[in-house]
């Protein structure tokens, strides 16, 4: 009772006045011993959390969390169903106050992922953070920093980085077997329809703790038809489809050249193309990273191949993916290529599966280093995404001679920028007349993860965000 009431007051005392105090340290667990776990988040990817770690070996899950109560109610009879029993809760501060729970893993919307983490961690739980592992620069830093400073264990939900296949293609491509490598691009192209326009504030569903739902969001007025699901399309909870889907793209293509740190230049360009809604986030969008000598090219497309149609374009036949250009080949799709594009290798993919167990593994042994996507490697991807969006939303509106001559010389860009304006031109769409949003070249101090020269003041104020109290985040964890 005594350990349970100290959990409590920390707590309390922690969301009140963002202290980190220690923690009576976890449960020893054994080989036998279950691993309980606790879903937070649960309208749809964390339904599949539930169902994936049930099915695991040693792991019972005991507890879910969620701010619309019709979620808990779905789950509570499907657990009764099954003959089992698990806790609920609205309120994620109080689930942290059960000593009876080892790990959570969170599918909630972007905008709470850091606080469940950083949370998590300070209770003495272990963390499995979906993707993105975080809504700004600043909160992925603070939920390694979390991670170091209570020795948890913090699994990133970029699942392909558990694609035995995959990492055996990434070894052959390091090793040189198509040659240096020239330049790696990022494709994610999916359909987006768009979320319609309404003329004034919505209803809140009935079953929805809209406080909590916020969080450490603003508390405004609903303005889009969904609550859920579209929030991805909005600044103050999602990232845009950068951070929904191209985050597992991205984070295979700083996989790949070893890039461990943060670009030092960034530029983007795009737009809202093709429809007038109540989104914000660009749907479609290029995004350079200057590293070298392996620089990063990212293309994001949410409109389809023509006009009216559903079928989307592709590049060297991948519609979400990665394109590793090398002098004496190219890598595609599970298949490395020559300089002919005849096949030379195929690398066996799976996905992924086993990434849920890799984290439940590490979970038993305490070691960081069995994590296939600890969290830095989340935070780090994560960030190369928001640092694109930054550059897009200090942008202006260019003209596309404008836009070519201020990338001028870059032959990469020059090419997909011309391919753009052709998907553009299919669906309608002139430059001409729809200005698109040109981002400048933003400098990156990658040590110190801050913007520095001339458009460094606009950018760095959205390396982090503006918390809404008690749901705030402490500049010291």
């Amino acid at each position: 009772m005594k350990r349970s009431i100290t959990r409590r007051r920390f707590i309390k005392g922690t969301l009140a006045a963002g202290a980190t105090l220690s923690l009576p340290s976890s449960r020893v667990l054994g080989a036998n011993d279950d691993i309980r776990v606790a879903v937070v988040g649960i309208r749809n990817q964390g339904r599949n959390h539930i169902k994936w770690f049930r099915q695991m070996e040693g792991v019972r899950v005991v507890a879910v969390c969620d701010p619309d109560r019709s979620l808990l109610d779905r789950e509570t009879e499907e657990f009764s169903k099954r003959g089992e029993r698990v806790d609920t809760y609205v309120d994620y501060r109080r689930l942290l106050e059960d000593d009876a729970i080892d790990a959570v893993v969170t599918a909630s919307p972007n905008h709470w992922h850091a606080l469940v983490t950083v949370w998590g961690c300070q209770a003495g739980k272990d963390v499995y953070v979906e993707k993105p592992v975080s809504h700004t620069v600043w909160e992925g830093r603070q939920m390694v920093n979390a991670a170091r400073t209570y020795n948890r264990i913090v699994q990133s939900g970029t699942q392909r980085r558990s694609d035995a296949g995959l990492q055996e293609a990434i070894e052959y491509i390091r090793q040189g077997n198509l040659g240096k490598m020239k330049l790696v691009r990022g494709i994610c192209y999916v359909r987006r329809d768009s979320i319609g326009k309404v003329s004034g504030p919505q209803a809140i569903p009935k079953s929805v703790d809209y406080d909590l739902w916020c969080g450490p969001a603003p508390k405004t007025p609903l303005m889009r038809k969904s609550l859920h699901y579209d929030w991805h399309w909005v600044w103050p909870t999602g990232d845009g489809d950068f951070g929904n889907n191209g985050i597992h793209w991205m984070d295979i293509c700083r996989w790949i050249v070893d890039h461990n740190q943060l670009a030092p230049r960034v530029l983007s360009l795009g737009g809202r193309f093709g429809y007038d809604d109540d989104g914000e986030t660009p749907n479609t969008q290029l995004v350079y990273y200057d590293y070298q000598p392996v620089p990063i090219l990212f293309e994001l497309r949410g409109l389809p191949s023509s006009k009216g149609g559903s079928a989307m374009d592709h590049y060297r036949d991948t519609r979400g993916g990665v394109v590793v250009e090398c002098e004496g080949g190219y890598f595609v799709g599970g298949w490395a290529y020559d300089k002919q594009g005849k096949k030379i290798k195929q690398f066996a993919r799976d996905g992924g599966g086993s990434h849920k167990a890799n984290f439940i593994k590490a979970v038993r042994s305490r070691k960081r280093s069995d994590l296939t996507a600890e969290v830095l490697e989340g935070h780090l991807s994560a960030a190369l995404c928001h640092m694109g969006n930054i550059s897009y939303r200090v942008g202006k509106e260019a003209s596309p001679d404008q836009i070519m001559n201020s990338i001028g010389g870059n032959a990469a860009l020059e090419e997909s920028l011309n391919r753009l304006h052709e998907h553009l031109l299919v669906n309608h769409i002139d430059l001409k007349q729809t200005p698109c949003i040109l981002g400048p070249m933003l400098k990156m101090d990658p040590t110190m993860e801050r913007f520095t020269g001339e458009f460094a003041h606009k950018a760095n104020r959205l390396l982090k965000r503006s918390y809404r109290r008690p749901y705030v985040i402490p500049d010291t964890v």
